[in-house]
């Protein structure tokens, strides 16, 4: 199935797709950014120590780990 480019499509085409999707964004439940930046600050410092971008990848679990090294001589 070939993609579908926004940009392609007729001017009435790209509106009703505009208009669905007002239509989605209207029954999402808003917070104001004051309250959900404190609840979002105190979750990262809570969840940190789990958080392996912070605390990094033990050597003995890290799947990325080099198996061996290759040598030319």
């Amino acid at each position: 199935m070939p993609a579908l480019h926004i940009e392609d499509l007729p001017e009435q085409e790209k509106l009703k797709l505009e208009v669905e999707q007002l239509h989605k964004e209207v029954k999402l439940q808003r917070q104001q950014v004051s309250k959900c930046s404190k609840e979002i600050k105190n979750y990262i410092k809570e969840h940190s120590g789990e958080d392996p971008l912070v605390k990094g990848i033990p050597e003995d679990k890290n799947p990325w780990k080099e198996k061996g090294s290759c040598v030319i001589s």
